[in-house]
């Protein structure tokens, strides 16, 4: 799957490492409502192609999902900041 990275120069494989880092870094800082949004982008750098459809749970069940990755964060990030804003879509 990453037979590519074994042609890549010094150079294209640090351009590589810098470009991804970008994309990490852009999904990592993400706050407020956009750490509930598909990152089709963040996928996109990956040299293979992104299936073109995904399976969406039911409406019941993927609110019970969002629920508990909400509870996670209140977990894993304690302390976080309180971004108390609507979503304006």
């Amino acid at each position: 799957m990453d037979d590519d990275l074994a042609s890549m120069s010094r150079e294209q494989l640090i351009a590589e490492v810098a470009t991804l880092r970008a994309g990490i870094r852009r999904h990592r800082d993400a706050s407020g409502h956009d750490l509930c949004w598909y990152h089709p982008q963040l996928w996109a750098l990956l040299p293979e192609p992104t299936p073109p459809s995904i399976a969406l749970p039911p409406w019941d069940k993927f609110m019970r999902g969002c629920l508990a990755f909400r509870t996670s964060l209140d977990q894993q990030a304690l302390g976080a900041p309180v971004h108390d804003k609507e979503f304006n879509g």
